[in-house]
């Protein structure tokens, strides 16, 4: 009895936090013509209710693809559906077509605020919880619930979902299969993988984690055998669910290619926004969209990306387990977040999500990954004015992890699952004598660099010369983070033991 009243505190901590956050500013409030994400899910609201399937993903008269036209995977469109639905009910004026653009009022703020707050108590929250409970590690169930109460406060999703404005359900339903996973629910865990693929496309960052351990698995209980059965299964399960997702536009190949095109436009280059990532980093010494033509850079991007997740999908795939392939979806999801094609500084919730389920194993460096993720968004958070919620919810966010985890205490070689690489070093084992001093020291000092950036950022105006020279610093310096981070993650997942503290795949 006593889990649970811990819990439900935690929950209605989480409840709490989130709904203060959605009631101050959200992207592109009072600013046409484009208004900003709100506008965008308010519009595709508008479109999917009053124009046919067949006319969704396609540029009419009555549906402008340049004002933000439909380019999420069919799941998105179907939810902004069923959302117009009851707008419908509510008011008509919220989704009449073309005389709704850009509406703005308090009672339909609300609407569109209280949606965001049913999809997180209907899927990510419940997700989460019983993740937590799951957990072998947790030797009390009063660490289930500080484990959730950390996730669950990670200010960048909050922010984002709550603040800028937009959908947690397909990183619910990525969190929903690795649930299933864990409990062998393997068909279901795929089917909860492809909602998530079909919400939004760029879960494909999670894909190949996901691939290789069930094909790992496979391989485990040998192609001749039960593999090959479960291999059928789950080749069977794939089609099914994208063809149920698919269906209203399976008729048509053109409009299968249309919805694809929407999906994955490579004419814009490799980035647009002061993204914290290696493309936009190198542009300050050289720029890259006008050395390289958009194909080339395409080609780059993919082959680089590729390179840098190869090492953890091949050792999920030899030793599958369900710690590799959450640290595998760390580590890929940061080599997309890094290298790929048209990065959104938001892509970075689908590397801190992953992050968020080891914090229990390597509380120290989830942490400050969670902190930097944060802080990399902060340029968008400074458009959309969440000044004030990001200034509360991230110093709140390492008080309770401080509180929760002891994390400064956890430092060592054997804390940050490093004592089998040290001793691979030999001769320089000593050196990891003063590591974790030396580990602290740079923690502070990103902590400190991060504050200071952060209020430049927001108090003082740059130079009219370098008008972008704080968004481009917060990027440059969080892309620096990631890189190491990603070195990190990759040698904490090449030097694992085999299949440590997992059950035996059969």
């Amino acid at each position: 009895m006593e889990k649970w009243s811990l819990m439900t505190i935690t929950v209605l901590l989480a409840l709490t936090v989130r709904w203060a956050v959605s009631l101050g500013s959200y992207s592109g409030a009072g600013k046409p013509p484009m208004y900003g994400d709100y506008e965008a899910q308010r519009h595709w609201q508008e479109i999917t209710y009053n124009l046919p399937i067949r006319q969704w993903y396609f540029n009419t008269s009555d549906n402008n693809l340049l004002y933000w036209g439909l380019d999420y995977p069919p799941l998105t469109a179907y939810h902004s559906f069923v959302c117009a639905y009851i707008a419908k009910l509510i008011n008509p004026d919220w989704v009449a077509l073309h005389t709704s653009r850009g509406y703005e009022s308090q009672p339909h703020k609300l609407f569109m605020r209280t949606t965001v707050f049913v999809a997180d108590l209907l899927v990510y929250i419940p997700a989460v919880i019983l993740y937590c409970f799951s957990l072998k590690e947790t030797s009390a169930k009063k660490k289930a619930s500080t484990c959730a109460l950390c996730i669950l406060l990670y200010p960048g999703l909050i922010l984002i979902d709550h603040g800028h404005f937009q959908y947690p359900l397909s990183l619910g339903l990525a969190l929903w299969a690795v649930l299933c996973l864990s409990h062998d629910w393997d068909l279901l865990g795929s089917v909860a993988f492809c909602l998530a693929l079909n919400y939004k496309q760029m879960e494909l960052y999670h894909s190949l984690p996901f691939f290789c351990y069930l094909l790992g698995k496979c391989f485990k209980k040998g192609l001749k055998g039960k593999g090959l059965v479960l291999l059928a299964k789950l080749a069977g399960t794939v089609l099914v669910s994208f063809a149920a997702c698919w269906l209203p536009f399976g008729t048509d190949v053109e409009q299968i290619m249309q919805v694809l095109r929407r999906l994955f436009p490579i004419d814009r280059g490799l980035s647009q926004d002061k993204v914290a990532n290696i493309w936009c980093s190198l542009s300050v010494l050289i720029k890259i969209k006008n050395v390289i033509s958009p194909r080339t850079q395409l080609k780059l991007s993919f082959a680089v990306t590729f390179l840098s997740l190869l090492p953890a999908c091949i050792k999920l795939t030899v030793q599958p387990s369900l710690r590799g392939l959450k640290f595998a979806l760390v580590s890929c999801a940061l080599s997309f977040f890094l290298f790929s094609f048209q990065v959104h500084e938001k892509s970075i919730l689908l590397v801190s999500v992953p992050v968020c389920l080891i914090i229990n194993e390597i509380p120290f460096m989830a942490t400050w990954f969670l902190l930097v993720s944060t802080f990399s968004l902060l340029p968008l958070l400074l458009k959309d004015e969440l000044l004030l919620p990001y200034a509360v919810t991230t110093p709140a966010f390492l008080a309770v992890c401080l509180a929760s985890f002891s994390i400064l205490e956890k430092t060592s070689a054997e804390d940050l699952q490093l004592k089998a690489f040290s001793l691979s070093l030999k001769g320089y084992v000593s050196w990891f004598k003063s590591f974790p001093r030396i580990v602290r020291s740079l923690f502070l000092l990103s902590l400190s660099l991060m504050a200071v950036l952060s209020v430049l950022s927001a108090a003082v105006p740059p130079p009219q010369s370098l008008p972008d020279l704080f968004p481009v610093a917060v990027a440059v310096l969080s892309c620096l983070h990631f890189l190491l981070f990603l070195v990190y993650f990759n040698v904490v997942i090449l030097w694992d033991s085999r299949n440590r503290g997992q059950k035996k795949i059969s």
